[in-house]
């Protein structure tokens, strides 16, 4: 009788030990090479879908070492919007980035973040690093661009971008120099339509 009852018993078990793991999965943070997710969400505002992350950042020995010698680093983020297709691949509605370039300035003994054509100073590593590492109301494609019916998705990437290196420090890297995370969210109808609650 007990070897009889083994075999439907163990499809139950299973699905339990999945149904736990799921569940703890996520309520972790996401963690990554150096990068700990605490937020990634999607929202509706001003006439735009928008991006909210923050992540903290850990920096391995050899990365500190060299901004401290004045070597800059490039953190790259990137979000892509993707309606579904059954019948092809998903369309790739917009598609946004941005370069932060960390540098450190041993003369004032100060950290220099830059976007684009703007700068800031700060007077520590992790000030600057909380600065390059969290994104309020990033706007990733305008409402216009979304159809209430249709499935839409997220892809979203944040690495250290080892390209913009010198180009001897290019070869053989190891894997303290790697630092991303990258991860795919998919919009809610509450995203897509706000008056539904």
């Amino acid at each position: 009788m007990r070897r009889a009852r083994l075999p439907r018993l163990l499809p139950r078990l299973a699905r339990l030990c999945v149904l736990l793991w799921l569940m703890l999965a996520a309520t972790a943070p996401v963690r990554a090479q150096g990068v700990e997710l605490n937020t990634l969400e999607l929202a509706q505002s001003e006439g735009a879908l928008t991006l909210e992350f923050s992540a903290r950042l850990t920096l391995s020995r050899a990365l500190e070492d060299a901004l401290r010698r004045g070597v800059p680093m490039y953190f790259e983020s990137e979000a892509a919007l993707y309606r579904s297709r059954w019948y092809w691949r998903d369309e790739r509605v917009s598609q946004v980035s941005r370069s932060y370039r960390l540098s450190y300035q041993p003369l004032t003994a100060a950290w220099r973040v830059s976007l684009g054509g703007l700068a800031q100073t700060y007077p520590s590593l992790s000030d600057a690093l909380a600065v390059i590492s969290r994104v309020s109301g990033w706007r990733v494609a305008d409402a216009s661009q979304l159809e209430p019916e249709q499935r839409y998705y997220v892809e979203f990437s944040y690495r250290l971008d080892n390209t913009q290196l010198p180009r001897p420090m290019q070869i053989g890297l190891g894997s303290e120099w790697s630092l991303g995370i990258e991860r795919t969210i998919r919009l809610d109808e509450r995203v897509l339509d706000p008056t539904k609650k």
